[in-house]
């Protein structure tokens, strides 16, 4: 009797191979004498409306337009970069590798037949994997938009099994290679959920469920502010809400934190550093409503909707961070201090933010910003200083209120929030500004180059200043005189802040 380890024995690979093309067909043809009535008029479109990823690009510019909120913006973007992802692995390598016949179509009715034939090879199925990638890409981002993204995806993978063009297991393959794409570019590019949460001395602050005691103070003009207010008012029934002009926020302020146990904000980063000022000035504890472009210091401390921040509130959770703080301030020797919460910057900079806010209104943000840094790059010249006991040409000086990480391609993050430190970035005179201030970009804190420098530092001393030379703190433009002085206020400030579980 033959022994069963004997290899002659053992089904040979072509053997398999055509087991589970026979099985293939079986549930294929299966499927195809089945009757579908919701599916023909849905199907076939959907299919069609997928080709080349238009249906995905479609519902990403969607969602970044109307999602309301960063973490939809950010769904969006990974979705499409893993939709990327999927497809180069499926056309450098997954089309190639097994070149498979497409199903031929005497079982499938006519009606349920695309127009135009896919040429290409069968396996895997290119819109199965571009469909898993886009939407495990927004899942990972944000469970809310995975749930909603996640039925349609779906129906495009069991589309090209519907209309003919693919067998179950190409769908299957092509899921699982889009699933894989998408998890592959997180571990490159963290999700904002996988980044340490920032390092946070608790502080002592008062719960105020329903707002009770606190007194929101609005910046009319901030991008979303307005709307943002609305849902202030809703999640916080007891909270005093006050609308203003921009003219009129310092006074504003400074009422709101006489009369209430916290002072709330809602607005942009200019917005929030006012505020933040009065706040560290009377010792109250800041609470932040993002209602601005970018938000950065609302988002670095986690609180990207008005539900993070009513929750923080209804806890009495807070946290202390560090102030920067420069002087003279924007009122000139006479004045106070002046104060940053997120970046003081020198150079092209300064510049950079007043084209913007000449073309945000017509154009929005975001493409303001692009126009502002063609513009800015093409006329600017370096600007002459006087750093630490040096002078020297520079073409951008960066001073963050604490240190930025960068993870992969990622925009920077402070992963500390109250470290006492200043993240002094230098991008050196030169010719090809454009490059020099891309090379300091990427190469991230703490490095050097003959283009750029990083370094960690207590206080910075600017001087050999031109008098009236502009200069950004927070998103907002003033002018210097002839020095200026840079340091920190360690854990001045106290905010409400939703605390990691």
């Amino acid at each position: 009797m033959p022994s069963p380890s004997n290899p002659s024995h053992l089904p040979s690979s072509a053997g398999l191979r055509s087991l589970l093309h026979r099985c293939d067909l079986a549930v294929f043809q299966d499927l195809a004498q089945r009757h579908w009535p919701a599916a023909a008029p849905v199907l076939p479109r959907l299919s069609r409306s997928a080709n080349h990823g238009l249906l995905w690009v479609g519902a990403a510019a969607g969602m970044a337009a109307f999602g309301g909120s960063a973490r939809a913006r950010r769904a969006a973007l990974r979705g499409i970069a893993s939709l990327a992802v999927a497809s180069a692995a499926i056309n450098t390598v997954g089309k190639g590798a097994v070149r498979r016949e497409r199903p031929i179509l005497d079982a499938v009715p006519v009606i349920r037949r695309l127009k135009r034939q896919p040429f290409t090879t069968s396996f895997p199925s290119g819109h199965a994997a571009s469909a898993a990638a886009f939407a495990t890409g927004v899942a990972l981002e944000s469970k809310g938009w995975g749930a909603v993204v996640a039925p349609v995806a779906l129906s495009v993978a069991a589309s090209r099994i519907y209309t003919g063009v693919h067998y179950p297991t190409d769908v299957l393959a092509g899921a699982a290679l889009g699933i894989g794409a998408a998890f592959a570019l997180r571990g490159v590019v963290p999700t904002r959920g996988q980044l340490p949460a920032p390092g946070r001395p608790p502080a002592h602050a008062p719960a105020l469920p329903d707002g009770q005691d606190l007194v929101v103070v609005v910046n009319q003009a901030s991008g979303t502010a307005t709307a943002t207010a609305s849902l202030v008012r809703d999640a916080l029934p007891n909270a005093e809400v006050v609308e203003c002009r921009p003219e009129e926020l310092s006074d504003e302020l400074e009422k709101a934190a006489e009369r209430g146990r916290a002072l709330g904000v809602c607005g942009g980063d200019g917005t929030v550093n006012q505020a933040a000022a009065v706040a560290a000035v009377h010792g109250l504890p800041l609470a932040v409503f993002p209602g601005g472009t970018l938000n950065h210091f609302a988002y670095d401390l986690g609180i990207e909707t008005v539900a993070d921040a009513c929750a923080a509130l209804a806890a009495g959770d807070a946290v202390r961070v560090d102030l920067g703080r420069f002087r003279p301030g924007p009122e000139g020797p006479g004045g106070a201090h002046g104060y940053f919460l997120n970046a003081f910057s020198l150079g092209v900079y300064p510049e950079l933010v007043r084209t913007r806010e000449r073309w945000a209104p017509r154009i929005g943000g975001w493409p303001a910003g692009v126009l502002a840094a063609f513009e800015v790059l093409r006329g600017e010249r370096p600007l002459e200083a006087e750093l630490q006991g040096r002078r020297r040409p520079l073409w951008l000086l960066f001073i963050g209120n604490g240190l930025f990480q960068r993870v992969g391609p990622a925009p920077g993050r402070r992963h500390n929030l109250a470290d006492g430190l200043l993240d002094v970035r230098v991008v050196h005179g030169g010719r090809t500004p454009a490059l020099r201030l891309l090379a300091a970009a990427v190469a991230g804190p703490l490095s050097r180059s003959p283009m750029h420098a990083a370094v960690r530092r207590h206080r910075v001393r600017i001087s050999g200043l031109k008098p009236g030379t502009p200069y950004a703190y927070d998103g907002e433009v003033a002018h210097s005189q002839h020095e200026l002085m840079i340091d920190k206020l360690p854990e001045a400030l106290t905010v409400y802040c939703p605390m990691q579980v």
